[in-house]
């Protein structure tokens, strides 16, 4: 299995309060054998000045998916892992009200780096951007 750390939704999505996370609204959702999910409202947080999903955003969402997953994959009484890179493609425009949803699953898992393959979905399951994180472990 890929993950290093026992999943509890509850415990994780508690490590965001204070962070960025919690002020966007970013919530995990699930995780499975080898990918984790989360959501972010599409609301007066998260968009631009003409209504849609900030580009930004999305690219939190997507670093912040990496991030934790690559946490949840290492000893972290040991090593602490970072964002070391990012991109996003920006595919589709979403309009607020809504929710988007990020799944991450890994491209590869090293020992001094791990990149994740986020894909972001409307709610009627459409791609709306894709971005690829590297992950330093140091």
């Amino acid at each position: 299995m890929l993950w290093k750390t026992s999943l509890d939704l509850e415990v994780v999505n508690d490590l965001m309060k204070g962070t960025l996370g919690e002020t966007l609204g970013i919530k995990f959702t699930e995780f499975g054998d080898d990918y984790i999910v989360a959501t972010m409202p599409v609301d007066e947080r998260t968009v631009q000045p003409f209504g849609s999903l900030h580009g930004g955003a999305s690219v939190a969402l997507a670093e912040t998916i990496g991030s934790y997953a690559s946490n949840l994959c290492v000893d972290v009484s040991k090593h602490k892992c970072v964002g070391l890179d990012i991109n996003a493609n920006h595919i589709k425009a979403v309009k607020q009200p809504s929710i988007v949803k990020g799944i991450g699953k890994p491209l590869h898992i090293g020992r001094k780096t791990h990149v994740w393959e986020i894909k972001i979905y409307n709610e009627t399951d459409e791609l709306v951007c894709i971005s690829r994180l590297t992950v330093a472990i140091i």
